[in-house]
């Protein structure tokens, strides 16, 4: 999407807000709030780790649908895209329920243009693709 594609590594760093589970999570120059329901812990101060995938799916959807849209010149209008997360369960793998919701007036070659697209989202990708991961320790004192 945009200027992060250039980009070769993207960071986010989280950081805990006071005595429960609430985090700040800085990413560039712009701060997001993470947090766990009371439940679990947490004062419900914002989405939790798992729901912040169904965000990126939602928003990266739409994003990439409307500016398909735009390059190719179509006014669309405004598109709205509900993504529904299911955890993986034993024998059950991880499910996305997308729903794109588009105006009812335009052209069906344009609305199945954009179904394929939607499907092609950066974050559509990585989560239908391998992933791998580097984890390491640093111990370090962290100020309160």
């Amino acid at each position: 999407m945009g200027e992060s594609q250039g980009l070769t590594r993207m960071t986010a760093t989280a950081r805990r807000e006071g005595a429960r589970l609430r985090h700040a999570v800085q990413v560039r120059d712009h701060q997001v709030v993470v947090d766990e329901l009371p439940g679990a812990g947490g004062d419900d101060a914002g989405p939790d780790p798992l729901e912040l995938l169904a965000v990126s799916l939602a928003s990266c959807t739409a994003i990439t649908v409307e500016m398909y849209a735009a390059r190719k010149g179509w006014d669309i209008g405004h598109v709205e895209v509900d993504a529904e997360y299911s955890p993986a369960e034993r024998g059950c793998p991880t499910k996305f329920q997308l729903v794109m919701r588009l105006p009812d007036g335009l052209p069906e070659e344009q609305v199945e243009k954009l179904r394929v697209i939607a499907a092609k989202c950066p974050v559509h990708r990585v989560l239908e693709g391998e992933v791998m991961f580097q984890e390491r320790i640093e111990r370090v004192h962290l100020a309160v």
